[in-house]
C-alpha cells in the first residue's frame, strides 16, 4: 500500500502549483474579493446551513480553497493533506487574505494523531478526495473519532457510479467501466493532465484510486455509530468529468448534454455523531 502511496504523493505534489496558477481555482479572486467563495462551497451552502463558530476540519483539503471558504462562512476551520506543496499553497493563500486556518501534512488515517479524538463539531470532505483512500470502513471509524458529540460530518463527494464509467468513450455511450465496489487493489490510472486549465507538462502521471460503493460508504458511517441525517443524489459535478458528453450550467456545474436524469454523477451525505 505504501507503493500506492508514494505514486499518488508524487502526482498531487507535482500538480498543486499547476492547480494554486489555474484560472480553474481562482485564487486571485479570492485575494481581491473578501466574500468569495469556491463553486463547491457555494454548491454546498444551503444544506451546509449556519456554520458560525463551529469548530472544523477540512480532510484532504488540497490547496485549502474550499477550507478558505467554509473560514468565510464563520467556521473556525483547521485543514489536513498528505501533499506538502499542496498546503504551502494553503498557507499562502490563507495569509494573502489574513485567514487564520490551521494545516497539518499527514495522511487522513492519522488525523486522530495530529489533532486528537473529539475536537471537531464540523468534519467536512470535498468532491474527489474518498477515492483516495483503500478502507470506507477505517475511514468511517476515523469520522466518529475526530467529531464531538453532537458534531456534524459533512459530504459531497463524486458518485460511485461516475467513478465507475468509461471517460474515454468516443461513441457517445454511457459504459460502466471500473469497478464500482470497493477492491482489494485500486485502479492505476495513467493520465498526463489535470482537472482545471494549465499548460504545465506534468512528469508523474500515475495515480491510484479505489471506489466505494454508496451502500458502503453508508454503512461505513452507520457501523461507526454516526447518525445519517441526509443522504441526496445529484446530477451536476463541478468539473467536466465525461469529456464531450456535459454542458455547463448556470451554477458553474457539468451535467449530461443528453438525459441527464439517466446516471447520478454527485451525492450529499450527512450524518451526526449523538
Amino acid at each position: 500500500m505504501d507503493d500506492y502511496r508514494e505514486l499518488n504523493l508524487a502526482n498531487w505534489n507535482e500538480r498543486a502549483p499547476a492547480h494554486a496558477a489555474s484560472p480553474g481555482y481562482a485564487l486571485q479572486r479570492f485575494r481581491d474579493d473578501p466574500s468569495f467563495l469556491s463553486k463547491v462551497v457555494r454548491f454546498d451552502q444551503p444544506r451546509l446551513g449556519d456554520i458560525s463558530g463551529a469548530r472544523g476540519l477540512h480532510l484532504q483539503c488540497h490547496i485549502g480553497t474550499d477550507t478558505l471558504s467554509l473560514h468565510r462562512l464563520g467556521a473556525r476551520m483547521s485543514g489536513l493533506d498528505f501533499s506538502g506543496p499542496a498546503l504551502d499553497e494553503a498557507r499562502r493563500l490563507a495569509e494573502s487574505v489574513g485567514a487564520d486556518i490551521d494545516y497539518q501534512q499527514a495522511d487522513a488515517y492519522e488525523a486522530v494523531e495530529r489533532f486528537g479524538a473529539q475536537q471537531f463539531d464540523l468534519l467536512y470532505t470535498g468532491v474527489g478526495a474518498l477515492c483516495w483512500l483503500p478502507d470506507i470502513a477505517r475511514w468511517g471509524r476515523l469520522v466518529a473519532d475526530l467529531l464531538a458529540p453532537g458534531g456534524r460530518l459533512f459530504i459531497r463527494e463524486g458518485h460511485p457510479v461516475l467513478w465507475a464509467m468509461d471517460d474515454r468513450r468516443a461513441d457517445h455511450l454511457l459504459a460502466v467501466e471500473y469497478p464500482y465496489f470497493e477492491t482489494e487493489k485500486p485502479v492505476v490510472f495513467e493520465e498526463e493532465g489535470t482537472y482545471v486549465p494549465t499548460e504545465v507538462d506534468f512528469t508523474h502521471n500515475s495515480s491510484a484510486s479505489w471506489n466505494h460503493g454508496v451502500g458502503e460508504v453508508i454503512t461505513a458511517v452507520l457501523d461507526a455509530g454516526l447518525r445519517l441525517t441526509q443522504f441526496v443524489e445529484h446530477r451536476s459535478v463541478p468539473w467536466e468529468a465525461l469529456p464531450g458528453e456535459m454542458v455547463r450550467d448556470e451554477d458553474e456545474e457539468w451535467r449530461l448534454t443528453d438525459r441527464p436524469e439517466r446516471i447520478p454523477l454527485t451525492y450529499t451525505l450527512q450524518a451526526v455523531k449523538d
